[in-house]
């Protein structure tokens, strides 16, 4: 893989963890939604130390943050439904007769709400990189590198 190739996916991976505020709006390991305070306060904190790593002006991490909790806040109901959905799934697949046309609308559903969270969470990655410079993108890939799940 080269270079160029390798820092575009590190720089997506990177701002995709600012970016991915899906996770925030998941809780805590899958403990429940977090209420909007608790997620502010994590990407809040998470910016800062992005913004440490990556030399990032008071400025640019206010606009990352402000880019960060509006996907998040986006996102977060989105939760609520992807559960109703894996319920809906459950009961379906339990029935004593699988109704195949219901399954099949229930996975148009869920397609259509995982087009809406990638589209999302693209639009918070382009707004980020608009902040960033070409270098502190280029740490934040060399940062994105480091993490496991991306490894």
């Amino acid at each position: 893989m080269n270079f160029s190739r390798r820092s575009t996916l590190g720089i997506l991976g990177g701002i995709g963890a600012l970016a991915s505020a899906s996770a925030f709006a998941r809780g805590r390991h899958g403990h429940g939604a977090m209420d909007p305070a608790q997620m502010d306060e994590r990407i809040e904190r998470f910016i800062k130390h992005l913004g440490v790593e990556v030399d990032a002006t008071p400025e640019q991490q206010q606009k990352l943050a402000e880019i960060a909790k509006g996907a998040a806040h986006d996102l977060a109901p989105m939760r609520a439904e992807a559960i109703e959905m894996r319920k809906q799934a459950v009961a379906l697949f339990a029935a004593p007769k699988v109704d195949k046309n219901a399954v099949e609308q229930l996975r148009v559903k869920r397609m259509q709400q995982a087009d809406a969270v990638s589209k999302r969470i693209t639009r918070a990655l382009t707004d980020a990189a608009d902040v960033l410079s070409p270098e502190q993108r280029k740490k934040a890939a060399e940062r994105a590198g480091r993490w496991r799940h991306l490894g």
